[in-house]
Formats: structure tokens, sequence, C-alpha cells
């Protein structure tokens, strides 16, 4: 939002809350999925809709966290779509979140957008999520789902919850280590959003990862080695299992993907390898 409002555009955030203290180019519109449907205001003369609502997949997954994961995504994905379709003239295309669990656990194999779906909860629930924001093609519109890897910022996900242990010097590979981590810089992410807005890209799902997955073995050792500290624990597999449950999955799942869509479109990732893309960040 803020990098969309400092480059000039109008921008509508859709929000649970009232935000104070935005830039004058901003507008809020207060939406609570999905228990009603999105405010039309928000969408009227507008050039994209960017779709991003989803409760976390970081928690235990218990029956009544499943059902809040796929009325999170699926719901209000299609009250978007509804939404859109009462206009009687729309954006011109919709960027909607999905993420790489779509892939599965897939071991070492390359995955681009046009592999496969994978399989288990997260693959299905993305296959779903993707299929309710396709319907916005039939209205005319463009349709990019957005694969999402994991996302390295400070501000939020994976690595401020990493940061304490290691720097307690507790850090380390989780399982065997050997599952391929597909990650992106935040600023990255946001230059390949803002990319999908301002280029010609036809219908079809985006992988927003850097050029340059690693394996979690390398992450981690590259993450202590970064913040000078030790790296060399193993948090046992079984315990993963046992703490987290069915969650575990996504930390051991294993997804090799590379962002072939942006690459060929001359897409400049600036932080395309990890320890720099980390010094980056914590130095």
């Amino acid at each position: 939002m803020s990098r969309l409002a400092g480059e000039g555009h109008e921008v509508r955030l859709l929000s649970r809350k009232p935000i104070t203290n935005l830039p004058p180019n901003v507008e809020i519109y207060l939406w609570n999925p999905p228990r009603v449907e999105p405010p039309l205001g928000a969408f009227e003369g507008s050039q994209a809709v960017i779709h991003l609502a989803g409760a976390s997949v970081n928690q235990r997954w218990t029956p009544e966290a499943k059902s809040l994961l796929r009325s999170s995504r699926l719901d209000s994905t299609r009250s978007i779509v509804h939404a859109l379709s009462t206009l009687s003239r729309r954006p011109d295309f919709l960027l909607s979140a999905s993420a790489i669990g779509y892939y599965g656990d897939r071991g070492a194999e390359l995955l681009t957008e046009a592999s496969g779906a994978g399989d288990g909860f997260l693959a299905d629930l993305s296959v779903e999520w993707e299929r309710e924001a396709n319907l916005a093609r039939a209205l005319g519109m463009r349709v990019n789902c957005l694969r999402t890897g994991v996302v390295l910022g400070t501000g939020g996900g994976a690595l401020p919850s990493l940061l304490p242990v290691f720097r307690l010097g507790a850090g380390g590979k989780l399982g065997n280590g050997e599952q391929w981590m597909s990650w992106i810089h935040l600023e990255d992410w946001t230059s390949s959003v803002i990319r999908l807005l301002k280029n010609d890209f036809p219908s079809g799902p985006i992988n927003l990862t850097a050029p340059e997955p690693v394996r979690n073995s390398e992450f981690t050792s590259i993450l202590g080695k970064v913040l000078q500290r030790p790296a060399f624990l193993t948090v046992p597999e079984f315990a993963l299992r046992w703490i987290l449950g069915e969650m575990s999955s996504v930390i051991l799942a294993s997804q090799r993907v590379i962002p072939e869509s942006l690459s060929k479109s001359g897409f400049d990732f600036r932080h395309p390898r990890l320890e720099s893309a980390l010094r980056s960040l914590l130095q």
C-alpha cells in the first residue's frame, strides 16, 4: 500500500478496522469478510483489485482452524468476484493471493507455473482458492493468482519468529533439512506485484519466489552466519509433528519453486540470493 501510494496511485484499502494517519491518496473502506459483502465503492472506477485476505496457516490445524482457513480464503474471494459482477464497468484485472502450497510436497522437482497441483490440505485449498478467483475471467477481467513463497521481511511472517531462537544460538535445521525452501524478499514481492499492475501479463498463476530456492539446512546455516551465531541444532521431524500436528507439513514439505513467468518478463530481482537478502534485512 505505502509503495503504491508513494508512487502517486490512488489506493482504496479494505480493512476490518479503521486505520488512521494514512497518506492523502489512500482511502479506507471497512469490510468484515466473510459475514458481509465488500463495499462497491472500493471497486468502482478502479483499474485493479489486489486481494490478499486469508487467515494465517501458522497455527495448529484443528477442525475449527481448518474451517477458518477455508472460509477466510474461499468466501472472501467469492464475495469479491460477486461484487465485481454487479459493476457496469469493472476493473481490468484481479490479483488474488495464493501460495506455493499449491504444489504440495514435491522433493527436488523443479516447479514452474506449468506444474500441476500436489496433494494435501493446503494444496487442495489452494486449488479451490484459485478456482474462485478465476471465475472473474468470465467477467472479462485478467486474473493472476499469486503463488507466494516464504516472504522475508522484518515486520511479520516467518523471519521475526525465527530470530529470537537463532540469536540465542539455538537455531538449526528442521527435520533432516533436505526440504527445499522457496523464499522471496519483501521488497521483491512488492516490486513483482507492481510489475504485474503495469505490464500486460496474460491470465494465469504467477510464482512469487526468488530465482534461487535453497534447502532448509542451507537456509538455517546462512541465517546463523548472518547473525554470527551457531546454527547446528536439529529439530527432529517427530517433535515438529507432535507440537504442530498436521501444520508441520508446511514446514517439512519440499517445494523447489522458480519464478518462470517473472523471469521471462525480464523482471530484475534486487535480492536473488539468500545471504544478501538476509543481510539487507538484518544488518
